[in-house]
């Protein structure tokens, strides 16, 4: 469950220039140009997140980067989100109170949706140190990251002994892989802040909200959009419905199509955007190619599970079990750790959880657990994961292991 925290967003107040993104075009997803940002005081004078909003066909979640008051003074930035007018004028008032950004982290080396953000936003701190997940790479020409707009005097890679870095007295971290994928890699850094016993994570680990978060509810079309039963109701607004559409956004990021869903037959489809109150290009023509099964909320349920800790099904079945020895060595170093907060980079934060309940996350990756999602959920995630591995382009999956406990 997520604790409470102090936000500041005043969208009644700001400029509509304030949120541009003028950059957008690199990686062409929702909002595109506009891009709010809420910021949240997570530990009074010590930790704020700022969470952004991101998505594909109005399947929209947060994205988040997290902010750390250095006991020396000064800011670590975690997971950089769009540096727009709004966010890094947030961002100078804590450098007006606490001193300047002095590190910027960026924890991943496949994350796009982190990665692009970080050049960018290191331009607008000069004086900042940018250190990065090793072993970085970029699709489909492997370039190096000042081409890629990363300070090439500034920026560092992060070494695997985390004691040989400047911040290492207030923090330590545990690297995940790097995951041999064939296309690529897959890595992650995971950040404890030692005194506020805080972990930072960036993609491995969510938690689910039953409700919609603050970021969301800032464009309420994706919520309203996804909560029809077909092409032919009208978008309304209620609180019904920003429900209804949050919780099948989640069925739909989480599954890409669960069990619950169902594609109508193509005429139905166009007969209904024939029929659509909308049918402008904003409601894609009206064009809705949803049905949605009467036990949906069962199927939310059972992915949700009360909001505990999470590692998403698409890591689940086409990324970590092709490494399962290496995922939990990682995950059991992480578990040592003494942490009382998780702050993950999407979905809702910060999340209460033990390093017992963090471990438990990953029990999906041995063969006698019986912490895992339906397998009816996962068929269409395990259907795209046969046609990648069969040909080739990925590895295959590697054997579960026994109970490790």
């Amino acid at each position: 469950m997520s604790q409470l925290a102090t936000s500041k967003l005043s969208p009644n107040q700001i400029e509509d220039s304030q949120y541009d993104w003028r950059f957008w075009a690199n990686v062409p997803i929702y909002p595109y140009s506009k891009r709010r940002t809420i910021q949240r005081e997570i530990l009074p004078n010590t930790i704020w997140t700022f969470d952004q909003l991101q998505g594909i066909f109005y399947v929209v979640v947060p994205i988040r980067m997290t902010v750390i008051r250095l006991d020396r003074g000064g800011l670590l930035v975690y997971a950089p989100v769009a540096p727009t007018k709004q966010c890094i004028n947030l961002v100078q008032e804590l450098v007006a109170e606490y001193g300047e950004v002095k590190y910027i982290i960026l924890p991943t080396i496949s994350g796009l949706e982190h990665k692009y953000f970080v050049g960018p936003f290191a331009r607008q701190f000069p004086q900042a140190t940018v250190f990065v997940a090793p072993k970085q790479w970029s699709f489909p020409v492997n370039l190096p990251l000042s081409w890629l707009g990363f300070p090439a005097k500034r920026t560092q890679v992060l070494p695997a002994d985390s004691s040989q870095t400047p911040f290492a007295d207030e923090f330590d971290y545990a690297i995940l892989g790097d995951i041999d994928l064939r296309l690529g890699q897959f890595e992650e850094v995971a950040f404890l802040h030692k005194r506020s016993q805080t972990l930072l994570v960036t993609d491995t680990i969510v938690s689910i909200p039953d409700r919609p978060p603050e970021i969301i509810e800032q464009d309420l079309f994706p919520l309203l959009f996804h909560a029809r039963e077909n092409g032919r109701e009208k978008i309304t607004d209620t609180p019904e419905n920003r429900l209804k559409g949050w919780q099948r956004i989640c069925l739909f990021a989480m599954y890409f199509r669960s069990s619950v869903l169902d594609i109508p037959a193509l005429g139905k489809i166009f007969k209904d955007a024939w029929r659509s109150p909308d049918k402008s290009a904003q409601a894609y023509w009206g064009l809705f190619p949803f049905q949605w099964r009467s036990n949906w909320q069962q199927a939310f349920t059972q992915l949700r599970q009360d909001g505990r800790l999470l590692v998403a099904p698409i890591l689940q079945t086409l990324i970590l079990n092709r490494a399962p020895k290496t995922t939990l060595e990682w995950a059991d170093k992480v578990a040592s750790w003494n942490f009382k907060r998780v702050i993950p980079c999407h979905f809702t934060a910060p999340v209460a959880a033990t390093p017992t309940e963090f471990r438990r996350a990953f029990n999906f990756l041995e063969a006698d657990s019986p912490d895992k999602l339906p397998e009816a959920d996962l068929v269409t995630l395990k259907k795209i994961d046969a046609l990648l591995y069969k040909p080739g382009i990925i590895p295959p999956p590697q054997p579960l292991l026994g109970n490790r406990k």
